[in-house]
């Protein structure tokens, strides 16, 4: 028997791939193709996952969101039919006397036109109170936001988003000027810090009224939403079970709205998320699949091509465990030259994505690189076993006669 040791194996499995370039390309091609398609899925799939959570986590995770209306299952809450009692300015002002809840905010959303500086645009319109900022993490910039006081009352003042006030009253100040909403006739006392878009909506673009003249002018019977703010995100549970329990007594033992955290919200969309990515990186691996075809494939016609080959290593006293040990290498570097061909493909396409978009945040999971060339390699192994026996099984007399 001869003894061939492991650089003499990587030399003859390594020799017929150099001999066969065309050949070995092709053959690495389908690898390639898979690796860098669960490389550049998996990216895109991080990437949305990333930014959402971001763009959630912008407001903290200590944020509970009450809805009208009771949903039982997965929805927007209140969209689709009514509730048996409505969400009021009243039951905002209830939650406030809750002892450890930091900010409760009633909001009432409406689109108009806003006019000012002898110009117009239609923009949302949010009417809230003093405590928005707190929930909206969002700073004012000059001048002030809407008094503290009764937010029944209401009151003939605004304050303007950045990107709205540029568009009105351009490089001037418009503090103390009047613009007007939906037809009333309001004065700017303050104009927000910038701050961007969150989840699509571009809050620079607004305007904030008080939550009673927002409802009086939308011609609105309860509110969208109210917000809460408390402490810390390890008070969730308390903050959930405190405003359920108060709600459910102001409206008559029902629960007819939905309470929704921040935290629950990320949880939640995490999951999803990485379901997912999960999904897109088995969808790309079907391309490994078809790669794995195409190495057993030519690994087939290269047995063929070479038993003369095998038959001259047979008769110099190679036995077949090793024949059959030369061929799997060979398949195993063609699968691993592809896929580590198709990681720096993906990754660098990756690259070129977050250079295009630096906002978006797109990364393939560490573990999917690292089972993608995993998966590469065991697939030139398992398609690599039908040659390498094929060839393994030679008789060396009756390969020599094929020369």
């Amino acid at each position: 028997m001869v003894r061939i040791d492991f650089a003499d194996l990587m030399r003859l499995s390594s020799g017929a791939m150099i001999g066969h370039p065309l050949r070995s390309v092709l053959s690495m091609l389908g690898i390639a193709i898979g690796v860098a398609a669960v490389i550049m899925l998996t990216s895109l799939g991080e990437g949305a996952r990333r930014y959402m959570v971001a763009e959630f986590s912008e407001f903290g995770t200590n944020v509970l969101a009450v809805n009208p209306g009771k949903t039982e299952t997965h929805g927007v809450p209140g969209a689709f039919g009514g509730t048996t009692q409505k969400l009021t300015i009243d039951d905002a002002e209830a939650l406030k006397k809750i002892s450890f809840l930091d900010a409760v905010v009633p909001m009432a959303v409406g689109q108009a036109r806003v006019e000012g500086g002898g110009r117009g645009r239609s923009v949302f319109v949010h009417g809230v109170t003093s405590d928005f900022p707190a929930v909206m993490k969002c700073e004012i910039g000059q001048g002030s936001f809407l008094p503290p006081g009764d937010p029944r009352r209401g009151g003939s003042v605004a304050v303007l988003g950045p990107k709205l006030k540029r568009e009105l009253f351009g490089e001037s100040n418009a503090l103390g000027e009047f613009v007007r909403i939906a037809g009333a006739r309001l004065r700017v006392i303050g104009v927000m810090q910038p701050k961007g878009q969150v989840l699509g909506m571009d809050i620079d673009d607004a305007a904030y009224i008080p939550v009673a003249t927002a409802m009086r002018l939308f011609n609105l019977a309860e509110l969208q939403e109210i917000d809460i703010v408390f402490a810390h995100e390890g008070l969730t549970q308390a903050a959930i079970e405190a405003v359920r329990s108060r709600l459910i007594e102001r409206h008559r033992g029902d629960e007819d709205f939905t309470i929704v955290s921040q935290s629950e919200m990320l949880s939640v969309f995490g999951r999803v998320m990485d379901v997912i990515t999960l999904g897109v990186a088995v969808i790309a691996a079907i391309s490994l699949l078809v790669g794995s075809i195409g190495i057993f494939t030519m690994m087939w016609i290269s047995v063929g091509e070479r038993v003369s080959e095998i038959g001259l290593m047979r008769a110099l006293g190679a036995t077949a465990r090793q024949v059959q040990v030369i061929f799997l290498i060979e398949a195993i570097l063609l699968t691993l030259t592809g896929g580590m061909s198709g990681l720096f493909v993906g990754l660098f396409a990756t690259f070129l994505l977050r250079l295009a978009l630096p906002e978006f945040p797109a990364g393939a999971p560490i573990e999917y690189i690292v089972a993608a060339i995993v998966v590469s390699a065991f697939a030139g192994l398992v398609s690599g076993v039908g040659p390498a026996r094929r060839a393994a099984e030679l008789e060396p007399m009756d390969a020599l006669r094929t020369e």
